[in-house]
């Protein structure tokens, strides 16, 4: 069971591994889903635009209220929330540097349908069963 300061890491935990959960389960059903969304990211700078900006302001969103150093579990969301915020920004920079870096995993598509999975799963997991207690 996860101890953790707030409410909303465990809110957010929980956010955060349906999408992982989901996006895996959707890539392990259609592997070739990985390289169809990198193929319209590079044919569309508009949608790699508007993907980059969805991802920054959801990372920024979760950032305001949400910058927490104190457990493992609100570390765990602050950082990914800065990664979002990150890959928000490069996808709107300049977008070939990170679908370069995605083009690598499209051959392991399945490993990391199964990755998403079982970490989607740890983070819902430990969003409902976890604790919210303030330090004495």
């Amino acid at each position: 069971m996860a101890h953790t300061l707030t409410i909303l890491t465990l809110q957010l935990a929980q956010a955060i591994g349906l999408y992982w959960l989901a996006a895996g389960i959707g890539l392990l059903a259609v592997p070739a889903r990985m390289a169809a969304l990198i193929d319209d990211f590079e044919r569309s700078p508009a949608l790699a635009m508007v993907a980059g900006l969805g991802a920054f302001a959801i990372g920024v969103a979760v950032l305001i209220p949400h910058h927490l150093l104190y457990d493992p579990l609100s570390v765990i969301v602050t950082l990914l929330a800065l990664v979002f915020a990150i890959e928000g920004l490069v996808l709107i920079a300049c977008p070939q540097l990170l679908l370069a870096l995605a083009r690598r995993f499209v051959v392991q598509a399945r490993l990391w349908a199964i990755v998403s999975i079982v970490l989607g799963a740890a983070m819902l997991l430990a969003g409902l069963t976890g604790r919210a207690d303030a330090l004495a």
